[in-house]
């Protein structure tokens, strides 16, 4: 059973349309301070983001917030984080929060969180890391990259052994448990690609 002290989120910096995306949010945050989880993210106040980061801080629990300069005013920086780290840019503040992390969990979100969300799969295809990824789909937001992925398996550009690096939980409720039950690291960290 893996222990995760260090878990990255990556959500979006807007609510979306819908409320339960925020409440997940913010039970992801609470849930994480309840178990000693330092939570890491991308360092804003806004968005899902600033929902998990301010209900961890509310519920006891610490927060490291990593955020590029050019984004300190457009994200609108958190600076009750426990932690607020700044740095030059985005490649960096990737770096940084993969560097901070023993897992990743993944909210809802657009175009950066697919970004961050590839990155860690790809590296992980790659062999550069074993970490855990868990995609949330909460209200079956993530469905349709789900079903874009099956049909990179099928048509032979995925195999399926990467596609399986996904790990799916329907609920925040899930996601803690699924976590402690991936393999621990192997020795280096990085997978077998064969």
């Amino acid at each position: 059973m893996r222990r995760i002290q260090r878990l990255c989120v990556y959500c979006g910096a807007n609510k979306g349309n819908d409320p339960v995306f925020a409440e997940a949010a913010r039970s992801l945050g609470r849930e994480a301070a309840a178990r000693g989880v330092r939570l890491i993210y991308g360092g804003g106040s806004i968005g899902l983001m600033g929902a998990v980061s301010d209900a961890c801080l509310e519920a006891g629990g610490e927060v490291h917030g990593i955020i590029p300069e050019h984004l300190e005013r457009r994200e609108v920086q958190n600076l009750k984080v426990t932690r607020l780290e700044v740095v030059q840019t985005m490649h960096q503040r990737k770096m940084r929060m993969f560097d901070e992390s023993d897992a990743f969990a993944i909210l809802p979100g657009g175009l950066g969180t697919l970004d961050e969300t590839f990155e860690m799969l790809t590296w992980r295809q790659l062999g550069l890391h074993d970490k855990p990824v868990v995609l949330v789909n909460i209200a079956g937001y993530w469905d349709p990259l789900l079903a874009a992925i099956g049909q990179m398996v099928r048509a032979g550009f995925v195999k399926p052994k990467h596609a399986g690096m996904l790990s799916v939980v329907e609920r925040v409720e899930d996601l803690f448990p699924a976590l402690e039950l991936t393999p621990e690291p192997r020795p280096g960290g990085a997978i077998e690609l064969a």
